[in-house]
């Protein structure tokens, strides 16, 4: 046999032996994405109703709006949201209209090389991080789904070890603030949102209550390092495990200043947008707050707890108000982090996913393909 015919041989064989297995094994072909036709894009505004009104430091609402995204290719449909940060002059509303101006772009670019897509479209809609999480997360749905995979064991994790998530208490009158508290009686740890003159008020009705550990957010509350250094060790002395954000997020010294002056963790939240900046965090605060919404997507989150663990810091995957559909793409990534604070979509009236569940506060992960949500029946668009 010549050699150009042995080779044209051996190219056969391995062809053959590769679709044998394919068809054997019920494995999709990433090329057909490639071949797809078809593939579309939309977006929608959809409003949450909160079960109570949600007030910290920032801002104080009965709803939000959060921009959801649907991306469809070769028959299957990948789910998205993006949850605008009010803090960073974001909104569904804004972040839809920069999705709009970019349609084209996602709906012909290779699905497959998702880095590639979302690296321009970083590029192309500065400062829209929670649009750019919501084409990453439909994007990250579809490709699981295509795949037959949850988004968990893309990145190599077991949902067995997702941690136990906090359930927040927003600020508001001491009467129902021990209401609040009541509700989240299957909780075993809470998060108290403080940062206002009205601290030890909020701290004496949770405590009138309950004797769980606590974790408080300050969201960038206390404008002097002095005020934050005697708030945090008063805290301390009230069963507070650790604190987000305390100060404005440019006071970066006066950060580790208080650092060198307390006993408690303190995690930089405003402050961390994205894994670059970390190392720069590192003398000032003792861990991280990472959110989809704030990262933009899963990858850039996924960076981030992997720097932010190799300086040796702590990390806590958070949220904003949302669905079940952020909620539960961030708790495809909750085995990774020390702590985990995944409650808005049980902060909402009308959630119009299902997805993951809490058991005793533990997130629970389904086995489904992509992010493993579903339409909640009845739910609208």
């Amino acid at each position: 046999m010549k050699r150009r015919e042995l080779f044209q041989a051996l190219a056969a064989a391995t062809a053959g032996a590769t679709l044998l297995g394919r068809d054997a094994f019920d494995q999709p072909d990433p090329g057909a994405g490639r071949r797809g036709a078809g593939t579309t894009f939309s977006t929608q505004v959809r409003r949450l109703e909160l079960r109570h009104t949600w007030t910290t430091t920032m801002s104080s609402s009965a709803y939000r709006d959060t921009l959801h995204a649907q991306y469809r290719r070769d028959g299957i449909t990948g789910y998205g949201e993006g949850a605008g940060i009010v803090r960073y002059q974001q909104s569904a509303l804004g972040g839809q209209k920069a999705l709009e101006a970019v349609q084209s772009l996602i709906t012909s670019a290779d699905p497959w090389c998702f880095e590639k897509l979302l690296a321009g479209l970083d590029r192309r809609l500065p400062g829209q991080r929670a649009a750019l999480a919501a084409v990453d997360l439909a994007l990250m749905d579809w490709m699981g789904k295509r795949l037959g995979v949850p988004i968990y064991r893309h990145f190599g994790l077991d949902p067995a070890d997702t941690p136990i998530t906090t359930m927040s208490i927003g600020m508001d009158t001491p009467e129902v603030t021990r209401q609040k508290v009541r509700e989240a009686e299957a909780f075993p740890f809470l998060k108290i949102k403080v940062g206002l003159a009205s601290d030890e008020a909020t701290l004496d009705a949770v405590r009138s209550v309950t004797k769980k550990p606590l974790r408080v957010d300050a969201n960038e509350g206390w404008t002097s390092k002095e005020e934050a250094v005697r708030k945090i060790n008063w805290l301390e002395s009230q069963g507070v495990q650790l604190i987000e954000q305390p100060l404005p997020a440019h006071l970066i010294e006066e950060a580790r200043w208080v650092r060198s002056r307390v006993h408690i963790p303190i995690f930089a939240d405003e402050a961390c947008h994205s894994a670059d900046e970390i190392p720069k965090l590192r003398e000032a605060f003792d861990g991280i707050v990472i959110k989809l919404d704030k990262a933009g997507g899963l990858i850039e989150a996924y960076r981030q707890i992997t720097v932010a663990k190799a300086l040796g810091m702590k990390t806590m995957i958070g949220c904003m108000v949302s669905s079940s559909c952020t909620i539960t793409a961030a708790a495809h990534l909750s085995p990774l982090v020390d702590y985990a604070d995944l409650d808005g979509h049980l902060l909402i009236a009308n959630d119009p996913f299902m997805g993951v569940t809490v058991e005793k506060g533990k997130l629970m992960l389904s086995d489904a393909p992509g992010l493993g949500i579903r339409p909640a029946p009845g739910a609208k668009g």
